[in-house]
């Protein structure tokens, strides 16, 4: 069975080969085709470095912190989480919770001085929902309750002696925290909470709150707002520490997919009932992520305008081939070829330039990204990253090219037009 091809297609590739005296309309071409290739690839390599940033930030995010947490709306703590813990974990989706206390404090050491956030946590729960242990650079999590052992065995007897005595309590702490107060594991350092017990005077005039603590490990989340502000105690000591009782701040909260956080913290909410208060990671990182997506939207407006810049080009060559080729087009008007065909003969010859453009500048662009990742390093010590995070969406990919073959489309229709409603009388006359 022979498969007969309608002739606008054979015509339209034979106008894109101009002749000998006009090659200006070769170049054009081959000009229209590389505009289209340099914005496809431009933009597919800027939304895979965006979107690698993002999923990159994402991760350390969510490996700091938990996909969902709960809290009481009507209180700023929760005494019976004992019993709402289990309930929560009965949720479909959920992987695990765990208690965990948050307030913000002055940390204090023999050098330096700085205000944190400190969280209190369940150090054999902790690991089931966060990644905190994979984090943990010097020391152990787990040496999180047994303070005194850890320090003995990462310092001499002597000094372990001095360290760890009684009542010291062990501390997790970032690495630019750490770095910047001069305290490693093994040294202690002093908790300074604004709120303490009631002066002699009475019960207006407070006097902080101030306990020493042996600091047991370092982490390193590979952000820096997390590792020059956060600190970890164990739960039980936060809890004594601020006067909480059995009381904590909230309920953290892991699920097994992570872009359906949003629906499994309705459903908590709904588990648990009124006063309760569950937000996922994209409510809690909110203005972030928003800043991220509206620069995303942002970079792909400013860059297909390369793409949009290459379609003039396409209106400028397929006007020139017009004006060429219009003894030929008179010539197929009269043979019987309607307006609609030539129209589609013009308009073959764009969609032939954009998915030209298109088919070279998807690879391009891959290309572009593969040099980028492999090549281009950094020093993690101070960029918190050693190569630049990459990561191609098909989305993307598919968004791209259908917005190049359409603003290709689009150039078409008015030197299209112009050919169509060509007069064959006039054309003809003088030949």
């Amino acid at each position: 069975m022979t498969v007969t091809l309608p002739y606008e297609i054979f015509v339209g590739l034979r106008y894109l080969r101009a002749k000998r005296r006009h090659r200006t309309i070769s170049l054009n071409t081959f000009v229209s085709v590389a505009g289209i290739t340099l914005g496809v690839a431009a933009l597919i390599g800027t939304l895979g470095i965006m979107t690698g940033f993002k999923e990159d930030l994402q991760a350390k995010i969510l490996g700091t912190t938990s996909h969902i947490v709960v809290h009481d709306r009507s209180r700023d703590s929760m005494a019976n989480h004992e019993a709402l813990v289990p309930r929560v974990e009965q949720v479909p989706h959920v992987v695990a919770a765990t208690p965990f206390v948050y307030r913000q404090v002055l940390l204090t050491s023999q050098s330096a001085v700085q205000g944190i956030v400190l969280r209190g946590i369940d150090p054999q729960k902790e690991q089931r929902v966060t990644e905190l242990a994979k984090n943990i650079k010097s020391g152990r999590l787990a040496d999180l309750e047994t303070p005194d052992n850890a320090v003995r065995e990462g310092r001499p007897a002597a000094d372990a002696e001095a360290a760890s005595k009684p009542g010291h309590p062990g501390i997790i702490l970032g690495k630019e925290l750490a770095m910047r107060l001069g305290a490693f594991v093994g040294d202690t350092v002093n908790v300074v909470s604004p709120v303490g017990p009631a002066s002699a005077i009475g019960a207006i005039a407070m006097v902080p709150k101030i306990r020493t603590f042996t600091v047991v490990a370092v982490f390193e989340s590979g952000m820096y707002e997390y590792d020059s502000s956060l600190a970890y105690i164990a739960l039980g000591e936060a809890q004594k520490f601020f006067n909480m009782g059995n009381a904590v701040t909230g309920i953290e909260v892991k699920v097994d997919e992570i872009f359906l956080a949003a629906e499994i913290a309705r459903s908590i909410e709904q588990a648990l009932g009124f006063p309760y208060w569950a937000r996922d990671w994209m409510q809690l990182n909110r203005n972030l992520f928003s800043a991220l997506k509206l620069e995303k939207i942002m970079m792909f407006l400013l860059l297909v305008l390369i793409t949009i810049v290459a379609s003039f080009n396409i209106v400028s060559t397929l006007t020139m081939i017009v004006s060429e080729k219009q003894r030929e087009i008179a010539i197929l008007k009269a043979m019987g070829a309607t307006r609609k065909a030539i129209m589609r003969i013009f308009m073959l010859n764009g969609l032939i330039i954009g998915l030209t453009g298109t088919v070279i500048g998807v690879p391009l662009g891959y290309t572009f990204l593969w040099l980028i990742q492999t090549y281009w390093t950094f020093d993690p010590t101070v960029y918190y990253i050693s190569h630049v995070p990459v990561h191609v969406q098909a989305l993307d990919v598919i968004l791209v090219s259908f917005s190049a073959i359409l603003i290709s489309f689009t150039a078409t229709l008015y030197p299209s037009w112009q050919a169509a409603k060509l007069d064959p009388a006039a054309a003809l006359r003088y030949e």
